[in-house]
C-alpha cells in the first residue's frame, strides 16, 4: 500500500505521524499546496522515530483544486490509495483525481450540500454525499473503493453505530451521534480567548446550514439550525453539555446500511460559540461568495469566510495552549438482545495532554485523524475490501474496534472505545 496524503494541515499531519507507528503500507507520500508544511511533517517523523521510519515517508506539493494534478501526483508517486485531508470543498477534485489515477480513497467529510430549504421540516436538496454517490457505479466499474466519511464524526461513530445493530439491540429506535467535549483556549496571559478547535470554514459549513434528520416514515427532512436542544452527559469527566442538532454526514450515512427508527446528530457548541456563528451569519461573514474589496494591491474578490478563517488561529497550533477532553459517539436507544428497552453511549474520548505528548496534535484534529489510519490497515491487510462508493457501516465493525484495542496499549492507536450504560427512554 503506498498512501497519498492531500494535505498537511493539522488533520494531515496527524494522519501521517498516526501512521508512523504502524508498518503496514510501503509508503506514505505528504502533499500539500504549500510543500514546506508537508516537509515540516516529514522532518518531525524522522526526529522523533529515526531515518529507518522516516525513509517510508516523503513529501510533495499538489493542487488539491485540480483533479488531474491530483491524479498526476498520485501516478508520479503510485500511489495505491488517496487519503483525502483538505476542507470539505474541495471533495469533487480530490475524488475524481484519485479515480482518473486508478487508487482507492478515504475522506472524513463528504462532498457538500447545496442550499437547504429555510423552512424547517422539508425535504433538503442536494445533500452531503449525494455527488460521491451518484458516481458509485463509476468506482463499482473501475473495481475501485471510495470509503467516504472515514473520520471519527463521521467514521468511528458510524462503526460504532454499526456494532450497536450488530451486537446490541434487536430493535433501535434512535441513532443519536453526541459529540461533546471541555476544551478551553487561553492566551499567554492565561485568559479564555474564542479559538474553534476544529476548521472555522467547515464548522460554519456545518453548523448554519439547516440539519438533517432521518425518519423511517418521513426520510430525510431538515430543521432549524440550533434546534431541539438537549443536555447530554459525556463520560470520562466531561460532565454535561447542551447539545443542538447540526448537519452532519452520519444522517446521511446510518440509514443507507442500519436498520433505526430515526438518526440525528447533535453537536456541543455551548451559547457563546452559537452566538457567534448567528453572528458571522446575520453580518454576511459565513458567505462563499466572494466579494470585491480594497487591499494595497488593489481591488481584489475574496470569500467573506476565509477572510474569517484567516483572522482565527490555526486550529492545528492550538495544542500547546489548549486543556481539556473531546468525545465523539453514538448514542443508541431501542430493544435490547434480551428483549428489554436499552439505551447505551458507545464512544471514544481523546485528552489533549496524551495527543500532544505523544504525537504533537490537538486532541480534535488527532481524534479525527486516527480513525481512518485504521480503516487503511484493514484494507492493507484485506479484513475490509470492497468497491464502489460505501460508508464506514458497509464494513464489518469489530475487526475495527478490535485493531483500535489491541494497538492501545502500544500507543499507536491512543485509547479504546468505551461503552456507556444509560437509562432506558421510553417507546411512547
Amino acid at each position: 500500500m503506498r498512501i497519498l496524503v492531500v494535505g498537511a494541515g493539522g488533520v494531515g499531519d496527524a494522519i501521517a505521524k498516526i501512521a508512523a507507528t504502524r508498518s503496514f503500507y510501503e509508503a506514505v507520500i505528504v502533499s500539500d499546496y504549500d510543500v514546506s508544511r508537508a516537509e515540516r511533517t516529514v522532518a518531525w517523523i524522522a526526529e522523533r522515530h529515526g531515518a529507518e521510519v522516516a525513509a517510508r515517508f516523503s513529501a510533495a506539493r499538489i493542487d488539491a483544486s485540480d483533479p488531474e494534478g491530483v491524479a498526476a501526483v498520485a501516478r508520479e508517486n503510485g500511489a495505491t490509495h488517496v487519503m483525502n485531508a483538505v476542507e470539505p470543498k474541495f471533495v469533487p477534485s480530490v475524488f475524481a483525481g484519485a479515480l482518473a489515477a486508478g487508487a482507492d480513497y478515504l475522506d472524513m467529510a463528504m462532498s457538500l450540500s447545496e442550499p437547504h430549504p429555510t423552512d424547517p421540516f422539508r425535504q433538503p436538496g442536494v445533500k452531503l454525499g449525494d455527488d460521491q454517490f451518484e458516481q458509485a457505479g463509476d468506482w463499482e466499474a473501475a473495481g475501485r473503493l471510495a470509503l467516504v466519511g472515514m473520520g471519527v464524526e463521521p467514521g468511528l461513530s458510524d462503526v460504532l453505530a454499526r456494532y450497536a445493530a450488530d451486537h446490541l439491540f434487536t430493535e433501535i429506535d434512535e441513532l443519536g451521534t453526541r459529540d461533546g467535549a471541555n476544551l478551553v483556549v487561553r492566551n499567554e496571559a492565561g485568559e479564555e480567548i474564542f479559538a474553534p478547535s476544529f476548521s472555522i470554514w467547515t464548522t460554519l459549513e456545518e453548523c448554519l446550514n439547516p440539519p438533517v434528520i432521518w425518519e423511517r416514515d418521513s426520510g430525510w427532512t431538515t430543521t432549524a439550525p440550533f434546534s431541539e436542544p438537549e443536555v447530554f452527559d459525556f463520560p470520562e469527566g466531561i460532565g454535561p453539555v447542551e447539545c443542538v442538532n447540526v448537519e452532519h454526514e452520519e444522517v446521511l450515512l446510518m440509514p443507507r446500511w442500519l436498520d433505526a427508527k430515526r438518526v440525528t446528530f447533535k453537536y456541543g457548541l455551548g451559547a457563546e460559540f452559537i452566538g457567534i456563528l448567528r453572528t458571522l451569519r446575520d453580518l454576511g461573514l459565513a458567505s462563499t461568495v466572494p466579494l470585491r474589496v480594497r487591499s494595497a494591491a488593489g481591488p481584489v474578490e475574496v470569500a467573506p469566510r476565509d477572510v474569517v478563517a484567516a483572522a482565527l488561529p490555526d486550529p492545528a497550533t492550538l495544542g500547546p495552549r489548549m486543556e481539556g477532553k473531546t468525545c465523539a459517539g453514538v448514542y443508541v436507544t431501542g430493544i435490547g438482545t434480551d428483549g428489554t428497552p436499552r439505551a447505551v453511549y458507545l464512544y471514544h474520548v481523546a485528552d489533549n495532554a496524551d495527543t500532544m505528548r505523544e504525537f504533537d496534535s490537538q486532541c480534535v484534529v488527532w481524534q479525527t485523524a486516527l480513525n481512518p489510519v485504521i480503516a487503511l490497515e484493514l484494507l492493507a491487510t484485506g479484513v475490509w475490501s470492497g468497491a464502489g462508493v460505501l460508508g464506514p457501516e458497509a464494513f464489518p465493525a469489530d475487526p475495527f474496534l478490535e485493531l483500535m484495542a489491541r494497538s492501545a496499549a502500544d500507543g499507536g492507536y491512543g485509547q479504546p472505545w468505551g461503552l456507556s450504560e444509560r437509562e432506558p427512554v421510553s417507546r411512547s
